[in-house]
């Protein structure tokens, strides 16, 4: 049976699940999240209360949580190379993948929260705060970077799946650095990854609902 994704392809841990079917070359069939499309999210929201994308369906088992999904997939779907058996390994991919979503992906997600909030609502300290995090989070990856291809080494892993849309959108709302280029080369490494591109051009033509305003590039 084939697999069924409830996400939005502009969604960045949706993308995040995206890259690593994309990348292991497993069917799917998206269950578009939209207003277009208000029986998926009736389905959705029945599988899963919280209502947190994406959800995976396998078979009749949902399987929540990006990371979760991506777990899911190297047991049972041929995705094993993202996570490899060797622990050792799979502890610090786990570790990258931990990084990019707290550390990342996390403050990206509040500076675009604050733009959701009516302009009188807006808390300039939330967006302060996220952006003190990225600047602390970007300096600790370029020493991690240097020297490195992927964020766990010479192989493509879960990590990157995690790296590849939490920088995207966080050098979108907070530039990295130009002092920073092993970061910047990464991400321009992310982006150039076949499996990314393909998540980033499904996402494309719902550029214009980037809240703070989607940049002219990428």
């Amino acid at each position: 049976m084939t697999l069924q994704l409830y996400a939005h392809p502009f969604s960045s841990y949706c993308q995040k699940v995206e890259i690593a079917l994309y990348e292991c070359g497993i069917p799917f069939e998206l269950k578009m999240l939209g207003p277009e499309t208000p029986e998926h999210f009736e389905a959705f929201a029945r599988l899963w209360p919280l209502r947190k994308m994406p959800l995976l369906m396998d078979g009749g088992r949902p399987v929540a949580e990006s990371s979760i999904i991506i777990e899911h997939l190297a047991l049972h779907h041929g995705a094993e190379a993202l996570l490899p058996a060797d622990a050792a390994a799979a502890l610090d991919i786990r570790f990258m993948d931990r990084f990019f979503d707290n550390y990342i992906m996390t403050p990206m997600q509040r500076y675009v929260g604050d733009y959701l909030r009516p302009a009188e609502k807006r808390d300039p300290q939330t967006i302060t705060d996220a952006r003190a995090l990225l600047d602390q989070a970007y300096p600790w990856l370029e020493e991690r970077m240097a020297g490195r291809e992927w964020a766990c080494g010479a192989s493509f892993s879960m990590a990157d799946c995690a790296a590849a849309p939490s920088l995207f959108y966080a050098d979108w709302v907070h530039p990295i650095p130009e002092s920073l280029p092993h970061v910047r080369a990464y991400r321009a490494r992310l982006l150039a990854r076949p499996a990314v591109a393909r998540a980033v051009d499904d996402a494309r033509p719902y550029r214009p609902l980037f809240p703070p305003g989607a940049p002219d590039r990428d």
